[in-house]
């Protein structure tokens, strides 16, 4: 049993993941397709021969990447990553979401343990801290630029 990447056409990675999991292929155990890699789907099967007899007939599945992946190499897709990596203290945001949707703000803390951030918004008179969940901002700017 093995990782085995699977060459897909761009922007189809999700429809051959699914069209995987919905055959009937004893051989296949499950399959991931990790959002930051593009045109590939990691199979998880029992050997390269089922592998390529499931891609046989899938439109946009183009190859299979000869070896095997090993579980370290794909364990850092399996993890979550918060969605305030990427933002720092002092940073001009936009709350996309929310009571504040359309609102400026700058980032005052952040919180990586339960993915909030506290910011302070631009136009208010009086300067009120106001907690919001990390995927709720979009940076505007950084510091870091």
């Amino acid at each position: 049993m093995g990782i085995y990447a699977v060459k897909t056409t761009a922007s189809q990675e999700q429809t051959v993941a699914d069209m995987l999991a919905d055959r009937d292929n004893p051989g296949i155990y499950s399959v991931l397709v990790p959002s930051d890699v593009t045109a590939y789907v990691l199979v998880e099967a029992r050997d390269t021969d089922d592998v390529e007899f499931a891609i046989e007939r899938i439109p946009h599945a183009h190859t299979m990447v000869e070896g095997e992946t090993s579980m370290q190499e794909v364990e850092h897709f399996l993890t979550p990553k918060p969605s305030v990596s990427g933002v720092n203290e002092g940073d001009v945001v936009e709350i996309i979401s929310g009571p504040f949707k359309g609102e400026k703000a700058r980032i005052k803390r952040i919180d990586e343990s339960s993915d909030e951030v506290t910011v302070e918004l631009h136009e208010s008179t009086v300067p009120i801290p106001v907690t919001v969940r990390g995927d709720h901002i979009r940076v505007l700017d950084s510091d870091e630029r």
